[in-house]
Formats: structure tokens, sequence, C-alpha cells
């Protein structure tokens, strides 16, 4: 028997009136993130290579230091026009109570135009955990028990 889901509530400030047609909201009720719209007056053409900073229109203030913000490309956007984060992933920390912005990127190559409220981005809340540093003289053996993959880096467990 599935148990009741509590979802957080987080405190929202639309920065533009036009936003209350246009609120994030979950695509489904499976959808781990929210759609984030593009806030624009007039269609923006993104040549190749070019980055620009599209405004949302909200405040997301999470409050709850246990939580955090991702800004994540639209996978679609990404794979069929090469629009992706020019940050890749955007943070947002709990007590940030600014507008998210959404640092657009288009690695393509061809110019694409990104029309006003087009979905572009997604949202998602997630947990966090932080840690505390302990100086060492040196790490325990891994879970192996083997320490085989200690300073091998990148690539050394596989292939690639």
């Amino acid at each position: 028997m599935p148990h009741p889901h509590v979802k957080p509530r987080l405190a929202v400030k639309l920065l533009d009136e036009r936003l209350h047609d246009y609120m994030p909201r979950y695509a489904t009720d499976g959808s781990a993130g929210m759609d984030l719209r593009a806030l624009l007056d007039a269609p923006l053409t993104l040549a190749p290579g070019q980055c620009e900073l599209v405004r949302t229109g909200l405040a997301i203030h999470i409050a709850d230091p246990g939580l955090a913000g991702l800004i994540l490309p639209r996978s679609g956007l990404g794979h069929k026009h090469g629009i992706v984060l020019g940050n890749l992933v955007g943070l947002i920390d709990s007590d940030y109570q600014g507008e998210l912005m959404i640092s657009v990127w288009n690695r393509g190559q061809d110019d694409f135009t990104l029309a006003p409220f087009e979905l572009l981005a997604q949202y998602l809340l997630v947990p966090v955990v932080q840690a505390e540093l302990e100086v060492v003289d040196d790490f325990a053996d891994s879970l192996s028990g083997s320490g085989q993959r200690g300073t091998g880096g990148f690539g050394s467990s596989g292939r690639h």
C-alpha cells in the first residue's frame, strides 16, 4: 500500500504578472522536475556558440537547508537543437532569494530561436547533506578491501 507523500512548500514570488498563466508545474505525476519557461518580451535567436542569461521571472525561496534546487536542461532541446545550460547545471542554495536565471548555450551548429514563454529548463528539488571534513594521514581500505581504486584517477576502473 503506498504511503502518503508529503510535498515541501516553497515560497514563490512572481516578478512579472504574465507568469500567472505560466507557473512552473510538473508535467505528470511521475515528473521529477518542474518546467521552467523563458521570460522574454520577444524571440531570442542564439547563434552557434552563443550563451545568454534568460530570465524566468520567478524567485523561489527554499528556506530548508536540507534541500537545494537544481536547474537542469531539457533533453529534447539539447539532443535535437544543441540547446543546453551554459553552466551545465544550476545549483540554487536554500537561502537564495533572487530571481532564477537560466544560462542558455547554443552548442549546436545552427541558429536557434527561443520563443517567449517557451519551455526552457527543469527545476528539481533535491536533498542536501553537508559534511564535516576530518584531516587524516591515510585512508582505510575501500569496501572491496583491496584498495585498488585508491589513486588511479579518471577511467581507472574501466575501458574509458
